[in-house]
């Protein structure tokens, strides 16, 4: 089987219960904001990146709080998350940064209605809704 690989970072962006995600306007899931880490390229620094093209945001990337591998069609990927130091609000929502990222939508989601707007992976929606501070590691594959 020829699988594609990704290491991908995302950055869990609160304010009080609710989390600021993303999608795909086309898509019917939603992400947490981020993306692929370089060849070479630290996490943390690939976060600050990602999240500046995506939002034009300026940010701190905090604590490492854990891992999820995932795996779909042809597909698989890593993904690590970290807690990201911020200034945005629920009362403003983000525009995308630039036209490379129009496709993207952003939006507020509380952390009863991450289900609901089918969060990807899937494991992450329990892990949002506990408490973050614990670390942790899921899997998708069996």
């Amino acid at each position: 089987m020829n699988m594609n690989f990704h290491y991908i970072v995302r950055g869990i962006i609160s304010d009080g219960d609710h989390f600021l995600v993303c999608k795909q306007k086309d898509g019917d899931y939603t992400f947490l904001l981020g993306g692929h880490i370089d060849f070479g390229e630290a996490a943390k620094f690939a976060l600050a990146r990602e999240i500046k093209e995506e939002i034009g945001a300026n940010i701190m990337v905090g604590e490492f709080r854990g891992a999820i591998e995932n795996a779909w069609e042809n597909q698989c990927e890593i993904s690590m998350f970290f807690d990201v130091q911020h200034n945005l609000t629920v009362q403003e929502t983000p525009k995308p940064a630039s036209s490379e990222e129009e496709h993207l939508a952003f939006l507020w989601v509380h952390k009863n209605d991450l289900q609901k707007k089918n969060l990807l992976p899937k494991p992450l929606i329990q892990r949002l809704q506990q408490d973050v501070t614990v670390p942790f590691w899921e899997s998708t594959i069996d």
